[in-house]
């Protein structure tokens, strides 16, 4: 019987050379692998890099943003108060003038002479009917923008 045998190759010239290419090119394609896992280091780098740059902008911005809101939250406070102080005041005055008034009209019937009392006009009388009505704004902390 006869056993069947693989042809194994001698030492000769043909044979490494047919090796030394086959080596060569795994040489190469290992080199070429290793520079684009290299470069593809280099670009996840890169666009992390910039993801970090971008949150530290936005955060800077966020930041303005957040000054501006507390600035104009004071300045809301500031003129609210200071609208509630005139409010006051024009109620004062109307109730004055109604009292006013009602002296004139007590001396116009004692003395019998006409005077001249002015009408008081409604939306002194009723400001809460301005012809502009004052809408309340909702105000914004900054706290609510915080994460």
């Amino acid at each position: 019987m006869a056993s069947i045998q693989p042809q194994q190759t001698s030492s000769g010239s043909s044979g490494d050379t047919q090796y030394a290419g086959i080596d060569e090119r795994k040489r190469r394609r290992m080199i070429s692998n290793r520079e684009s896992a290299r470069r593809s280091r280099q670009k996840k780098q890169q666009h992390f890099d910039d993801l970090m740059a971008q949150v530290s902008q936005l955060q800077k911005e966020n930041a303005q943003i957040l000054q501006r809101i507390n600035a104009a939250s004071e300045m809301y406070g500031g003129v609210e108060s200071e609208n509630n102080v005139l409010r006051a005041q024009m109620l004062e005055l109307t109730d004055r003038l109604l009292s006013l008034n009602s002296v004139l009209q007590i001396a116009e019937e004692v003395s019998g002479m006409a005077v001249d009392i002015p009408e008081i006009p409604d939306i002194m009388l009723q400001p809460w009917q301005l012809p502009c009505p004052v809408q309340p704004m909702v105000t914004a902390s900054a706290n609510m923008f915080q994460c």
